[in-house]
């Protein structure tokens, strides 16, 4: 290192930073690079040798130099990033070459106005306090401040908070394949939500490919870099690629991935309790029998020893044995764990879902008879009926899969309303088609929710199969109701598919008497035995026109009536 510095055989490229919005470059950020063709080309070769060779310092600082000096010499217009990590910022503070800087930079004709320092390996600093003062003659000199890989696992909330960057930078990991990760979307919307209360600018790094490019335009994040837009090259660039410029003109609404979580997923929030009365290890059975006359309708007492539950007694087997012949005389005084299940069924007010059904499930069915103790982190809160558990797993589950169809995993009733709402909001044309299945009930009624189950299945499949998952959006309202919402201009073909398809694919799930007799004989919903064709699938297709629809509901409602009058039809499509 120490030889390449002093013959100066490193060279700054620059990385365009683009405004997503239009495409327009924004910046241009300076990186470094060795002798070309040699070990020493790369960025982190470099900077393993200095460290090596103790010449962080020199070497950064040589960075900014030569990065300066060439801008300066190119006379770019634009905001130009410069890396310097915290402690190279901190040591150039106490040396005073902070000044040296802005000369430098006016020398040059750079206006200190178009630089921004982009810190790096600030998790190195011991003292932030000591870092939010540095940053303080940053701003006072007129430059700004960026932090760079926010996200990696290095960087800290606390930083953002306390020196309120201008801009921040998304680490790659949370922008590659956002297309295809909801998990990845959810955080970069929480990353927003951040932005918008320091006011800082947010700039996704390590954009690829175009449909994260899309994603990210679409959720509204401002700047971006990556191989996509422009590779690092020894003169700036006045376009991005035309890839990108292509994908950002294109007025198709991404499709947002959705996280794939099951509707047993969570935990149960709203768990029914009843804030009962409680009993002690010395409570005698006189003073329970006093408690259950009180309270009439109290099922079962929970025993707490201080703030734990240790044990229920239940009502109806308490009562019988102490309404027996001298029982109060003998035992009346006796304390009442001569009574108790030391065993009790106890639930955590935030327990999981999977958990719960589990208990719903098991074979020890106590909590029917006893119910159940509520616990809020270990301490006692009260009791719960077995009813309560039961409606309360199924509110979540409902809950649950209004954001994801617990059987085919696709987008519910919520996840497809706000991509209507950003469909609507863009003034993009669109197709809504509302896909239901013929004479599904019978065959449901016939051969059981398993080979239902199927059917529901092959419905799901056979739709995402005819959506281009880039443009196009497939939702699961429930039951046998899909609802798809189509960008593509072939809709029309695809969905004459679907019902093609489904049509000759569904007919290998009834049995080879109801093939060979063109359907079943089942009870209607009167109860009356008639025959019924085999399964076929109808789909209502709506042509948005956004001057008519204002909103979701509007749109699912007439997609709704459309399927209605498709049901009606031959050919199975009804178009509005």
């Amino acid at each position: 290192m120490a030889s390449l510095l002093r013959r100066q055989l490193l060279h700054p490229v620059y990385q365009p930073i683009a405004l997503l919005e239009d495409g327009s470059i924004y910046a241009h950020e300076a990186l470094i690079r060795g002798p070309e063709g040699t070990a020493m080309h790369t960025p982190d070769t470099l900077l393993h040798a200095a460290e090596l060779e103790d010449l962080n310092f020199p070497f950064e600082s040589h960075c900014v130099l030569v990065a300066m000096t060439r801008w300066g010499g190119l006379r770019e217009a634009g905001r130009l990033f410069l890396n310097i990590s915290a402690d190279a910022l901190l040591k150039a503070l106490k040396y005073c070459e902070l000044d040296g800087l802005v000369a430098l930079a006016n020398q040059l004709g750079i206006s200190p106005r178009m630089l921004v320092l982009e810190i790096t390996e600030y998790e190195r600093v011991a003292d932030m306090d000591e870092l939010a003062l540095a940053v303080q003659e940053v701003r006072a000199a007129g430059m700004a401040l960026a932090l760079d890989d926010f996200g990696d696992g290095r960087s800290s909330l606390r930083l953002w908070s306390q020196l309120k960057p201008e801009f921040v930078k998304i680490d790659k990991y949370f922008t590659k394949g956002i297309s295809q990760h909801g998990d990845k979307l959810k955080t970069i919307q929480a990353l927003q939500q951040i932005a918008a209360i320091f006011g800082t600018a947010l700039i996704a790094e390590g954009i690829e490919t175009e449909d994260d490019l899309r994603v990210l335009h679409d959720l509204g994040i401002p700047y971006g870099q990556g191989y996509l837009l422009g590779r690092p090259a020894q003169l700036p660039r006045a376009q991005i690629e035309p890839k990108a410029r292509v994908t950002l003109r294109d007025r198709t609404v991404a499709v947002f991935p959705e996280m794939r979580r099951t509707a047993s997923a969570g935990s149960i929030s709203r768990l029914a309790v009843i804030k009962a009365p409680h009993v002690t290890l010395t409570t005698t059975n006189d003073e329970l029998a006093r408690v259950f006359y009180e309270h009439p309708k109290l099922h079962s007492v929970a025993v707490v020893d201080a703030t734990r539950p240790v044990a229920i007694i239940n009502r109806f087997g308490f009562m019988n044995e102490y309404s027996k012949l001298y029982y109060r005389e003998i035992w009346g005084h006796k304390s009442c764990m001569m009574n108790a299940n030391a065993e009790p069924r106890v639930i955590e007010r935030n327990h999981s879902v999977d958990d719960l059904v589990g208990i719903l499930t098991s074979e020890d069915q106590r909590y029917l008879v006893d119910g159940f103790i509520v616990t809020q982190n270990g301490r006692y809160e009260g009791m719960g009926t077995g009813e309560q558990l039961v409606r309360s797993v199924t509110e979540t589950r409902i809950e649950a899969a209004r954001h994801a169809n617990p059987l085919t995993f696709l987008p519910g009733n919520i996840p497809i309303s706000q991509h209507i709402e950003r469909l609507l909001a863009s003034g993009v044309g669109f197709v809504a088609c509302y896909a239901d299945l013929n004479n599904f009930k019978p065959f449901n009624d016939q051969y059981g929710y398993w080979r239902g189950d199927e059917m529901i299945r092959l419905l799901a499949a056979l739709c995402q199969a005819h959506c281009d998952p880039r443009r196009d959006f497939v939702g699961h309202v429930g039951g046998d109701d899909f609802i798809l919402l189509y960008q593509s201009d072939n809709w029309q073909t695809q969905c004459e598919a679907i019902i093609a398809e489904f049509g000759h694919q569904a007919k290998a799930l009834f049995d080879d008497s109801a093939r060979q007799a063109g359907g079943i004989q089942a009870e209607d919903r009167h109860g009356v035995p008639r025959f019924f064709p085999l399964t076929t699938l109808s789909i209502g297709a709506v042509v948005v026109d956004h001057q008519e629809f204002t909103n979701a509901e509007q749109v699912a409602s007439v997609a709704a009536r459309a399927k209605h009058d498709a049901k009606t039809s031959d050919k199975g499509l009804h178009i509005r």
